[in-house]
């Protein structure tokens, strides 16, 4: 489980197409990140991984149901990634829990700076317009953000200078993909409502 507040980003150092359509991805996080343990679980661009090798840099396998429904099908060298270690049991949780189960695919569909903060505007994915509300939390490529506005096909979000500097959002442009992550509540609260009584 995860909070949204990215810790770092990192690069993709490579990526190892293996058989069918798995991949391995090896990444290089920041400077001072301090090494992975093997079998820790790492949020990558807000996907839940478990690291197969234990040291500086993340290695990870991506199955072929994490590509199907994720960005990370895409990754190239030199790419910028989002990361964030699992959280910490009594740990502090300044985002919301975010649990890497990405759900569907975004798009950018409008980015607007205005005095020194930015709001971007995403597609809502099929299926998942229940889950996106007004104030409400999401989660993009493992940010989490609350949800400024919202139509009907769309939803906007307001990024501060910090968020925009710490994360990959601040190289993200109109017709870019970004992982999309409802929040865990309205997922079980939706669940709930379906159940017979």
């Amino acid at each position: 489980m995860f909070t949204g507040i990215v810790t770092g980003i990192g690069r993709v150092a490579a990526v190892e197409r293996r058989r069918g359509r798995a991949i391995r991805v090896v990444v290089q996080p920041p400077r001072g990140y301090g090494a992975f343990r093997r079998g820790e679980s790492v949020a990558l661009s807000g996907v839940c991984v478990t690291a197969t090798e234990s040291g500086r840099r993340l290695v990870a396998d991506l199955s072929s149901e994490t590509l199907a429904v994720t960005t990370l099908e895409d990754l190239a060298p030199e790419d910028p990634v989002n990361l964030e270690r699992a959280l910490r049991w009594r740990g502090r949780v300044s985002g919301h829990f975010v649990l890497g189960h990405v759900d569907a695919v975004a798009q950018v569909l409008a980015v607007d700076d205005s005095d020194g903060s930015w709001t971007y505007r995403f597609s809502i994915p099929r299926g998942f317009s229940p889950h996106v509300v007004r104030k409400g939390s999401v989660a993009l490529d493992g940010v989490s953000l609350t949800v400024a506005g919202r139509r009907a096909r769309d939803f906007e979000v307001a990024v501060v200078p910090e968020t925009y500097r710490r994360t990959t959002l601040g190289s993200r442009r109109a017709g870019d993909r970004v992982n999309f992550e409802i929040d865990p509540l309205s997922r079980y609260r939706a669940r709930a409502r379906r159940r017979p009584r």
